[in-house]
Parts: structure tokens; C-alpha cells; sequence
């Protein structure tokens, strides 16, 4: 935990100094200019960029969670290589703006004065809301990089506390620092940290399918050294270091940290030759004379960044040598697809660690499984040919074998052994894509009657509309647009008809009045807004077209068996995201209906996945079914004689037991689609 804090640390500290410091500026300004009745409004702008700042972390921490695996590597890759950018130009800026930075703040503090107090807010606001945002990015890309928020966060904390209390220091005079020195030292420090953040961003990007060359290794030491040691964990927790690194990392890691440290460091020395030479024209000017000033180095300007990467490569090849560097109890297990397990020894009750390495030319899914059952212990996902990686499993009493199935080749079982005297170890069982059959089939019937209904029921509501019978209309759209919420587990077969059957005015240019705002929503939005019949009549003509050609579409359309035990968890997160938000609500205030429909699909789709998570996990839909009936029971308690009560009339007090029976309900849900993950190993 704590070699992942330092990074944060440091950003904590760097950037709280520069706010810090601008706040400082402000403030010791109108004091000077006896404005001291004006300091509400510096703080104002301070609490309005520091709100700012927090949000923004809060929306890219909210939109990953919602994107799928590999959208999330592209997101967490892109905003990475984002980071790096700003980070390296706020090192730059700073190093160039620090002699300076007082000057040009006690400027813009005396125009604001002059134009009033929203100027005074305003500039306060700007000059800590850049720095504000620029800490929340990178603090959310060391979040990601390190897998837990406790020591990133305990970092950024105590950096900024540590800098609050030197600017406090320096305001109060009670304290001397060389502030040109601090940026200096601790913007190298940034760079080095940067340059890892770097490489991680292109890990992710390869991983997500962006970038290529994910399986072409630049160096692999898992064989050599154990990732989870404390010099690895170290390394990795600072630098973003790992023992295994593609060549595209390696590249982009010494490329930035050569270019950008060189470009750094000459311009510290420009800076200081700048000075010198400053300084030797006052002298003269005041006819004075003194030491010459430092000869340029004549060191060259490559020296620095070479020796930055060069150093820690040595480092690790002397503990390589001289520990061997593997962690005692390890083992070493060939994964090949002629044979399979060559060097798995009957293991020790307990948790155990495997070094599985790829003698082979093909990528291969390794699996440690009962050989009775072939129940799965552990796995290793796409490992590569000439690489190792780590597995780490718990074993008990029983029977224990390896399973590698490589890429387009036939699986391969290695001799099984017998473990005695450990406790029972509970472990999965493999899902195929045969065992998903009948669910899928039984769930498409499902949505195929859905869709046959939901055709007349749009329909009739085309009807009502062309009729101007707009109260009936507005009932009947009611019915259809939940019996269309109702089967969201095909959103993802829907595509492209979706946005058009159900599509938010979000992201749209004109909102509402967007023509490319269509279907249920649009015509709740006119329902309840007492639009005329003349103008509605042309979007519920579109929506029973939208709907007549999904009808047709379906039946040659294919849902991805592995999609759905995923539709079991994201139905409801789209609930607690839209529906429980009110951001789906255009006028009606039904969007507590919305919800118990999409409580009856997820219904729908535990009932046909049943059978497979009863044979897995009973104790999974036990708790998931009793989550289902809290949420259920508090929706229900919203209807009344009148109809629904809108989310924004429900108590405070019920809102928030309905959010929270929600959010526990994904976590009991969650556990499924590992669960019925299809594997190899079937």
C-alpha cells in the first residue's frame, strides 16, 4: 500500500504547493491592498474549483464502472496518455512561470478588483480549478495502475496536507524555502513517474485491442523474479515497473523518459544561465565586480535520462544473479501444447504459487482443475509463447491437475496428483457454450413473445395518437413501454434500434427538440408536455415502424451466449444509473415502473439460468432472490390508487433505501457472470 502511495504523494504535494501558493498570492494581495472584506469571494472561487475538481474524479471513476472490460482498458489507456500530457506540460509551465508567478497573479488580483466580484471569484476559481483537475486525473490513473484506492488516496492526502502546511509556513513568513528548487527536483520526480504511467496507458490500449503487439515482450522475469516480493512491488508501486513489459512499453518508456528528461534538464540549465548572466549585467551596471559565474557543464545533456534507466536495469540484474530472485516455494510448470503440468510435483496444503511458463508457439489458457469434475481451482487467460506468469491458488484435500488448451489446438491434461491432509476447497465449474444452449433458447422465446405484444401494443398507441385521444394514448404508452423494459436483457441484439425504439435526449445537440430524439421517451416527452396530436403523430408512426422492424430483424439476429450471465448484473446497473436517477424521466413520472419491469426481466433471466448456478453456487440466488424481493417490495410501496408516485415525490429516507437495496443487489449479482464464464476447460 504504501509504494503505491508515493506517486500520489507527490503529485499531492507538488500540485496542493502550486494552489497553495496562488491562494497565498490572492490573499496576501488584498490584504496588502486592504481588501480584506473582498476575501470571501477568493474562497468562493476556491471551494467552487475544489468542487469542481472532485466531481470530475467522481464522473471517471462512475463511467468506467460502466463501460465493459475492454472499453475500460481503452478509457483507463486513453485518459492515462492524457495524464501524461498534462502532467509533463504543468513541469514545464512552472519550471519556466515560477520566478514569475507572483507578478502575474497581483496583476489579474488588480483588474479583478476593478470589475467586481465575479471577476475575483472567477479568477480564483480559474487559477486552482487547472490544478485541481490535472490532480484528479492523475490520482484516478494511480487509483487504476495500483488496483486499490487506500494507498493512492492516503498519498494524495497527506501531500496536500503536507502542502497546505508549508504555504502556511511561507505566508506566515515562518518559514524559507527555495521554491525554484522544489519544482525543479520534484518536476524530475514527476517525469520518472510519468514515463511508468506511460507505459501502463499502452498496456491498456494493447490490452483493450487498440493497439497491437500485446503478446511481443520486450523482457519477461516472472521465471526470475517473484512479482509479488517487496523490491517487485516497489518498483511497481512507483514507477509502474512490472517484471514483464511489451516491447511497445519498453519503447514508449525510454523514449518519453530520453526526449522529455533531457529537454527538462536543459532547460533548468538555460534558466540558471539566464540568471547568471542577469545577474553579471546589474553587477556591471552597478559598476561592481564579482566571481565569474559556473561554467556550463560540460557533461553531456543524455547523461541524466540514460543513467535514469540504465541504473534500475542494473539493479535488477545483480539481484537477478545474486538472489535468483524467485520466492522460496514456488514452482516452475510447463505449459505446451505436446504436454501439459511437466514439473508439477504434488503441492503442500495451503495457498500455493505456480510460475506457469509457455514452452510452446501457441498462446494457451491454463487451467488447474479436478480431473473427475474438471472443476477450476485456477486460471491463466492468453498466455503467451516464452512467457510466464504467476498463478495463485488455494489447495486442499483432493485431486489436482493442469489443463492447457492452446489456441486452436486440442486440450492437454497433465497426470493427476492426490493432496491430503488440507481442508475442502471449493471450486467452479466450468461453464461450455452447449450448457448455455437452452437457457439462450429458452430466454429468445422469451423475448420473441415479448416483442409480438409489445407490436400490438405500439399499435394501439399509434392509434390513440392518430385518434387525439392523448389521455388513452398516454396509459397505452405506459403498457408498451414496459413491456419493452422488460426484456433488457437483448439490448445489447437490438443495437442500433434500441437508440431509436428508447433513446435519451442526452448528448444530443438540441436536447428535446433534437430530430434525432425518437421513440418511447420522445413521446412521453410530448404525452406530458401537452404537445398536439399533429405533432406527435409522425414520432409514433417512427416508433411502430422502429418496432415492426425489430419484430422482422430478431428471429435472424444472434445473442452471444457469454452476454448473457453479464445481462443478469447490467439490466439493474442501468437501473440504479437512469431509472433511480430520474434521468430518464420525461414528464410521466414512471420511472419507478420502469424499474419494477426491469426487475421482471432479470427475473426472467435468473429463471433460465437457474439450473446452471444451482449445479455452481445454490447460495447465490438465495441471497440474489431476497434482494429482488426488497427491492420489488419497496418499488411496489410507491404505487398507489392514483398510480405511481414520481422518484423526486418519494421521501428522502425511502429514496435512499431503495438506492441502497439496489446497490446491494449488484453486489449479490455480481458473483454470476464469473460464474458462468465459459471456459476451455469444459
Amino acid at each position: 500500500m504504501w509504494d503505491e502511495a508515493f506517486p500520489s504523494l507527490l503529485i499531492g504535494l507538488r500540485e496542493g504547493l502550486e494552489a497553495g501558493l496562488i491562494v497565498s498570492i490572492l490573499v496576501a494581495t488584498l490584504v496588502r491592498f486592504d481588501q480584506k472584506g473582498r476575501l470571501s469571494q477568493v474562497w468562493t472561487g476556491v471551494a467552487a474549483a475544489v468542487a469542481l475538481s472532485l466531481s470530475f474524479g467522481a464522473v471517471l471513476t462512475f463511467t468506467a464502472a460502466n463501460l465493459s472490460g475492454h472499453a475500460q482498458e481503452a478509457f483507463g489507456g486513453v485518459l492515462s496518455l492524457i495524464a501524461v500530457g498534462f502532467v509533463t506540460a504543468m513541469v514545464f509551465w512552472m519550471r519556466r512561470a515560477a520566478r514569475t508567478l507572483s507578478a502575474e497573479i497581483r496583476e489579474k488580483v488588480q483588474a479583478s478588483l476593478a470589475l467586481g466580484a465575479g471577476a475575483l471569484v472567477l479568477t480564483s476559481f480559474l487559477a486552482v480549478a487547472r490544478e485541481g483537475l490535472e490532480t484528479s486525473l492523475f490520482l484516478w490513473t494511480n487509483v487504476r495502475a495500483a488496483g486499490e484506492s487506500t494507498g493512492p488516496l492516503i498519498g494524495a492526502a497527506v501531500g496536500l496536507v503536507l502542502s497546505a502546511g508549508l504555504c502556511w509556513g511561507l505566508y506566515r513568513r515562518a518559514l524559507r524555502m527555495n521554491l525554484t528548487r522544489f519544482f525543479t527536483i520534484t518536476g524530475a520526480g514527476l517525469i520518472v513517474i510519468a514515463a511508468g504511467v506511460l507505459g501502463y496507458g499502452l498496456r491498456d490500449l494493447q490490452e483493450s485491442g487498440l493497439v497491437g503487439g500485446g503478446t511481443s515482450y520486450a523482457f519477461d522475469l516472472s521465471g526470475h523474479l517473484d512479482a509479488s516480493s517487496w523490491y517487485a512491488t516497489l518498483v511497481q508501486g512507483t514507477l509502474n515497473l512490472t517484471v514483464t513489459m511489451t516491447v511497445l512499453q519498453v519503447v514508449g518508456y525510454v523514449a518519453y523518459l530520453c526526449i522529455v528528461m533531457t529537454l527538462f534538464v536543459e532547460g533548468v540549465r538555460d534558466g540558471k544561465a539566464t540568471l547568471a548572466a542577469s545577474e553579471a549585467r546589474t553587477e556591471k551596471a552597478a559598476g561592481t565586480t564579482g566571481a565569474a559565474g559556473p561554467a556550463r557543464s560540460g557533461r553531456p545533456r543524455w547523461v541524466l535520462p540514460a543513467a535514469l534507466v540504465a541504473v534500475p536495469a542494473v539493479v535488477a540484474g545483480a539481484v537477478i544473479a545474486v538472489t535468483d530472485g524467485k520466492k522460496d516455494g514456488s514452482s516452475t510448470v510447463a505449459v505446451s501444447e505436446g504436454e501439459c503440468g511437466k514439473g508439477f510435483t504434488t503441492p503442500l496444503p495451503g495457498q500455493q504459487v505456480f510460475q506457469m511458463h509457455n514452452t510452446g508457439d501457441k498462446v494457451s489458457e491454463v487451467y488447474l482443475v479436478n480431473p473427475a469434475s474438471g472443476a477450476v481451482y485456477g486460471e491463466i487467460e492468453g498466455l503467451a509463447p516464452g512467457t510466464t506468469r504467476a498463478l495463485t491458488a488455494t489447495i486442499g484435500s483432493g485431486d489436482y491437475a493442469w489443463r492447457c488448451v492452446p489456441t486452436g489446438g486440442r486440450s492437454v491434461t497433465s497426470a493427476a496428483v492426490h493432496v491430503t491432509g488440507g481442508t475442502e476447497v471449493k471450486a467452479v465449474k466450468p461453464v461450455a457454450e452447449d450448457d448455455l444452449k437452452g437457457p439462450l433458447d429458452s430466454y429468445k422465446d422469451y423475448v420473441t413473445k415479448g416483442l409480438a405484444t409489445l407490436q400490438e401494443q405500439t399499435r394501439k398507441l399509434q392509434a390513440d395518437v392518430h385518434a387525439g385521444d392523448l389521455a388513452t394514448a398516454r396509459a397505452d404508452w405506459l403498457a408498451a413501454h414496459l413491456r419493452y423494459a422488460s426484456l433488457g436483457a437483448a439490448y445489447g441484439t437490438f443495437a442500433d434500434l434500441d437508440g431509436k425504439i428508447n433513446g435519451r435526449a442526452d448528448g444530443l445537440a438540441d436536447k428535446t427538440r433534437d430530430k434525432d430524439f425518437t421513440g418511447f421517451l420522445r413521446l412521453e416527452y410530448g404525452l406530458w408536455h401537452d404537445q398536439p396530436s399533429a405533432d406527435l403523430t409522425p414520432v409514433a408512426d417512427q416508433l411502430a415502424d422502429d418496432v415492426a422492424k425489430l419484430v422482422h430483424d430478431f428471429p435472424g439476429q444472434e445473442l452471444d451466449p457469454r452476454d448473457l450471465p453479464l445481462r443478469a448484473h447490467e439490466i439493474l446497473e442501468n437501473t440504479l444509473q437512469f431509472e433511480l436517477t430520474g434521468d430518464t424521466d420525461m414528464g410521466s413520472g414512471t420511472t419507478l415502473a420502469t424499474t419494477q419491469a426491469n426487475l421482471a426481466g432479470t427475473q426472467e433471466l435468473l429463471t433460465v439460468l437457474q439450473p446452471l448456478l444451482d449445479e455452481r453456487d445454490p447460495q447465490v440466488l438465495t441471497r440474489v432472490n431476497a434482494g429482488m424481493k426488497r427491492v420489488g417490495d419497496l418499488v411496489a410501496a410507491a404505487r398507489g390508487p392514483e398510480g405511481w408516485t414520481s422518484l423526486d415525490k418519494l421521501p428522502a429516507d425511502t429514496r435512499r433505501r431503495l438506492n441502497g437495496a439496489t446497490g446491494q443487489l449488484l453486489e449479490d449479482l455480481a458473483p454470476i457472470p464469473a460464474l458462468l464464464e465459459i471456459r476451455k476447460a469444459a
